[in-house]
């Protein structure tokens, strides 16, 4: 598996990195992973938020780590120690970013240095095809479905059916895939924890707009 360099300041320049390592030029890059040449101009350029859902599909597409994406960004400045840290987010006033395989929202977006990222998430897709294939990075992941229900594939085991109430706990670093089914809108509460997911979701949150949860 390739490793995307770590000497840039924003993701967009360790995607370059990571292409330009492997060979590809944009146009091939942008065939392979059926992203449109604009978009992965723009992302390279710093032009365009990395969402977590082109994340998937960039570190896929090259065969690196999710986290290699986002590791060569500059970390942000740690807020200084305190005791009672919290943060609150109303009712449908979740920061967000959508795509057409999954909506996201990050509860607690604006905390910075959590040990856990909470992520709420529509599951879109009706196959790991469309998905783009499995996914892995490091950490581990707790899943608690809120509503309808899922399929959890991956790489060691068969896939697992969730139902409303279900919940799995599972290590990031095997190969994983949530897959819809049923008609219900299916709502997952995801948290991660791990090395890059704190970075992943900085990333991601310079595109976020506050996304209704109805």
């Amino acid at each position: 598996m390739a490793k995307a360099s770590t000497k840039s300041q924003h993701p967009g320049l360790a995607l370059r990195a990571a292409r330009i390592e492997q060979g590809l030029t944009l146009r091939a890059l942008s065939a392979r992973i059926d992203m449109p040449f604009s978009t992965l101009s723009k992302l390279e350029n710093g032009k365009m938020a990395m969402t977590y859902d082109k994340l998937v599909r960039l570190a896929q597409g090259l065969g690196v780590d999710i986290g290699s994406l986002v590791a060569a960004a500059a970390p942000a400045a740690q807020p200084p120690a305190a005791v009672g840290r919290r943060s609150v987010q109303r009712a449908g006033r979740w920061p967000g970013a959508s795509s057409e395989r999954h909506t996201h929202h990050y509860p607690a977006a604006d905390l910075l240095g959590k040990m856990m990222v909470p992520i709420i998430i529509e599951v879109k897709a009706r196959s790991v095809d469309e998905l783009g294939g499995l996914v892995r990075h490091s950490g581990e992941e707790y899943l608690y479905i809120l509503s309808g229900g899922m399929e959890l594939h991956s790489d060691l085991y068969a896939p697992l059916p969730l139902a409303r109430g279900d919940s799995v706990y599972f290590d990031s670093g095997m190969a994983h895939a949530y897959v819809w089914v049923g008609e219900e809108p299916c709502r997952v509460l995801s948290i991660c924890a791990g090395p890059g997911m704190q970075r992943m979701a900085q990333s991601a949150g310079k595109s976020w707009d506050l996304v209704s949860s109805d």
